[in-house]
């Protein structure tokens, strides 16, 4: 069964940010990649539970989403699409790491489909 893997948080001011979460929850954040938006790894601890991520805020009233493991983002965006909901980014390479989709359930939520895949890679 699918779960959920991975949550990202937009910040407008990632710094101001990742200086509240250490604070309160004395999470970790490691800056990942050398990309045209800077990205910040985080993480929550030990035993159950999930990592995530933090990046600058692109959107307007964009929110925390979460990502869920498939095994296909293909055939999962197919099954989101069929269901009623809507793909808005389509299928993308995370090099090293898998491949995401972002969509909208039909409420309007906003959820991430994430394929594991080592030899993602971009192009």
């Amino acid at each position: 069964m699918p779960r959920p893997v991975h949550f990202e948080l937009p910040a407008d001011n990632p710094e101001r940010a990742i200086k509240f979460y250490e604070g309160v929850f004395g999470w970790k954040f490691n800056k990942w990649g050398g990309g045209e938006l800077p990205y910040w790894v985080v993480e929550t601890g030990e035993g159950p539970g999930i990592d995530g991520g933090l990046s600058k805020r692109q959107k307007p009233g964009s929110s925390t989403r979460n990502s869920i493991s498939v095994d296909s983002v293909d055939e999962a965006s197919k099954k989101v699409t069929a269901a009623g909901g809507k793909v808005v980014e389509p299928k993308m390479p995370i090099p090293t790491v898998g491949y995401v989709a972002y969509c909208l359930d039909t409420e309007g939520n906003s959820f991430g489909l994430f394929q594991s895949d080592p030899n993602a890679k971009l192009g």
